[in-house]
């Protein structure tokens, strides 16, 4: 039989590639055929299911300092994750971050170097960011941001928050104090005045031009589109005709919860899968009870104990696989 598995990462303990290669391992073991398939949600770990970084640029880090930062240049795509350049565990986390200085020109840098290497199209995966700057930091790194009008540029968001919110609503997870977050709101709806007088948009009123701390405003300014994360990566990687192929679609994720359906890689796998008309079944780390019937699955921490889902998370993700698939092909 045919089978797809089109995972997510198990994070801190299997990369979305290692998940997906467990199940071709069992599927293996049965004689079935299997597709390996790494899908994200547009955030972290979006770059390496679309086929990895090989490049390496150096370029302002989040709080002024210089980082190696990595993106994928293939032909004429560049895909950026802004989290290499401008992301929060660069800043040393929410304690080490300064919350009003942290700038997004590093990303602006990464897209700078991807017009320079005459790419015709750009995908910037948002989240993971230190930065409430509005991507004014970004915008002032793009040295000439006239050649962004013949480049497709994709941004991917899994977030619905608009461009003032983005302090309420990220500023304290970035270290921002209560103080902090009333500047922040200040800076953030200056900018947007800045940018409808200056690109004719209104910022403020587009869904999840919060992402990333008004990245995503900044780039749709320059004339961007910003797409849910999923959507995106599923049509990278043609995950429509792959489940339309699969006799049986495997899905998974670290850790299933009332988010799972809404924007991330579950719950997206189960609606195509649903619209093909193809079984479906998810294994996953841990589970809220609450879901448990959203969709069928095994759960490692449930099956084989925490301390072994842990420590030997590929070899559980093998055997639940095999459950499945004796389950769907007795």
């Amino acid at each position: 039989m045919r089978v797809l598995a089109a995972v997510d990462k198990f994070r801190g303990t299997a990369s979305a590639a290692e998940v997906a290669r467990a199940i071709g391992h069992a599927c293996w073991q049965l004689d079935h055929d299997c597709v390996e398939l790494g899908v994200a949600d547009g955030g972290e770990g979006t770059l390496d299911v679309l086929g990895g970084a090989n490049r390496t640029s150096r370029v302002t880090g989040p709080l002024g300092e210089p980082v190696d930062a990595a993106w994928r240049l293939s032909r004429d795509l560049a895909v950026i994750e802004m989290a290499t350049a401008s992301g929060l565990l660069l800043a040393g986390g929410r304690e080490g971050n300064d919350a009003l200085a942290a700038t997004t020109a590093g990303t602006g840098e990464l897209i700078d170097h991807a017009l320079d290497a005459g790419v015709k199209k750009i995908i910037v995966c948002l989240g993971g960011s230190a930065t409430t700057d509005g991507g004014l930091g970004a915008l002032r790194a793009i040295r000439a941001p006239q050649r962004l009008r013949g480049v497709e540029l994709l941004v991917a968001c899994d977030v619905t928050t608009t461009f003032v919110d983005a302090a309420p609503v990220f500023g304290p997870q970035k270290g921002a104090s209560v103080a902090q977050v009333g500047l922040l709101v200040g800076r953030l709806e200056r900018l947007a005045q800045m940018y409808l007088q200056d690109y004719g948009l209104d910022v403020r009123s587009i869904a999840g031009s919060g992402a990333a701390g008004g990245l995503a405003g900044a780039l749709v300014a320059l004339g961007g589109k910003l797409m849910p994360g999923f959507d995106l990566v599923a049509d990278e990687l043609d995950l429509h005709d792959k489940v339309a192929a699969a006799d049986l679609v495997f899905t998974g994720e670290g850790f299933l919860d009332e988010q799972s359906f809404r924007g991330k890689v579950v719950g997206g796998v189960q609606a195509i899968a649903k619209r093909a008309g193809k079984p479906v079944a998810a294994i996953v780390g841990d589970a809220e009870p609450e879901v448990a019937d959203r969709i069928e699955h095994i759960t490692l921490v449930e099956t084989y104990g925490r301390e072994r889902a842990m420590n030997e998370t590929k070899t559980c993700i093998e055997d639940a696989a095999l459950t499945l698939l004796r389950r769907h092909f007795p």
